[in-house]
């Protein structure tokens, strides 16, 4: 059976992450889209890809692929999947899903409408401590979910002068740290436990930068099963990482530290074993940290996952899984969460309700 060819849009997360996935889950990777057409030839060369293009429509006619995956700023994700769409392909898009939630709405509409599968890249679903925690709470062991904290302090962004991506910062792009890194913990939640209800916010920059989009963010929320909930992150943190994600219910708690999960209730405390079925691909040598590839051997897993999810779906083999895999209708959800989540923060962090 041939191949499956597949079109990233994107020179830089697009190259580093989504060829090297895609080519692990068994694509072909059979043209890479940009705007740069210097920078275009040079990403394409070093990543092996044998096309280039500066139009995604002249790609698809020109390769035939029925596959397009989207890694440029979020200001651009709902006009380049609608061309994908118009041509039949099928759509992966990078987070956040769309500009706002009525760009999503939209797209969702359209995608659903022709039939395609579609999907968007909260790809951290696959993190096993992350899918353990879910099962945790999805099979009982805490009872009720009543409560839920999930904080981080990440030096991403404390330092100036590092090397960042621009739409990070830039309002206009779709920039923020909301959507660059928040929108993986709201999508993460709504996993575990479902939809939220109601929410309160507030934005706000912690580094030494002025005039830019947020790099952190602080909610409380509840559910519409009526679990209460906070979500806390700054990129701007100097030091080393550190987070907090505990969820206590009715019969006990369940919490990660270090990336292994535990489960507190009458008889004890314990760790969860990561079954088979939810352990990663190996991922490949840590590269140097100081390098733009200092993530990608924490990233490529969980989206090699993806990628694999995608594919099964395309060829009509998708077998029940663990883990859910994060459609366009997540994505508009997603959406709607950080819409009301700015509508909240630019009025004093007023109390929103969701649709």
């Amino acid at each position: 059976m041939d191949k499956m060819k597949a079109i990233v849009v994107g020179t830089g997360f697009g190259c580093r992450i989504h060829i090297p996935a895609l080519r692990a889950a068994g694509f072909e990777v059979a043209a890479l889209v940009g705007r740069n057409f210097e920078r275009l030839q040079r990403k394409a060369a070093e990543n092996g890809v044998l096309a280039c293009y500066t139009d995604l429509d002249e790609a698809i006619a020109a390769t035939g692929a029925n596959l397009v995956t989207i890694a440029t700023t979020p200001n651009t994700h709902a006009s380049l999947a609608h061309q994908a769409i118009a041509h039949g392909c099928h759509v992966l898009c990078e987070k956040p899903f769309a500009f706002n939630a009525v760009e999503g709405k939209a797209l969702l509409k359209a995608a659903d409408d022709a039939g395609i599968v579609h999907m968007v890249s909260h790809e951290f679903r696959w993190l096993p401590e992350r899918a353990l925690f879910g099962q945790a709470i999805r099979e009982g062991l805490i009872g009720e979910p009543r409560f839920l904290i999930m904080d981080q302090f990440l030096p991403f962004c404390a330092d100036t002068n590092a090397r960042l991506p621009r739409w990070w910062f830039d309002k206009e792009a779709g920039g923020g740290w909301l959507g660059a890194g928040g929108s993986h913990l709201i999508d993460q939640i709504r996993a575990w436990l479902g939809d939220f209800h109601s929410l309160s916010a507030n934005l706000l920059t912690v580094s030494d930068r002025i005039d830019v989009a947020e790099d952190s963010y602080s909610m409380r929320f509840v559910t519409r099963s009526g679990v209460e909930g906070s979500m806390q992150q700054s990129a701007g943190a100097w030091g080393e990482p550190a987070s907090l994600c505990r969820c206590a219910g009715s019969k006990g708690s369940v919490w990660i530290d270090a990336g292994k999960v535990y489960v507190a209730d009458a008889t004890g405390t314990r760790q969860l074993q990561v079954p088979t079925e939810l352990e990663l691909p190996p991922p490949p040598p840590a590269a140097d940290p100081n390098s733009a590839n200092r993530l990608s051997h924490f990233e490529i897993g969980p989206f090699t996952r993806l990628a694999e999810a995608l594919r099964d779906a395309i060829g009509g083999s998708a077998a029940p899984s663990q883990v859910a895999p994060p459609t366009f209708h997540d994505g508009l959800k997603c959406m709607q969460i950080m819409d009301a989540m700015h509508g909240s923060a630019a009025n004093g962090g007023t109390l929103q309700v969701l649709p």
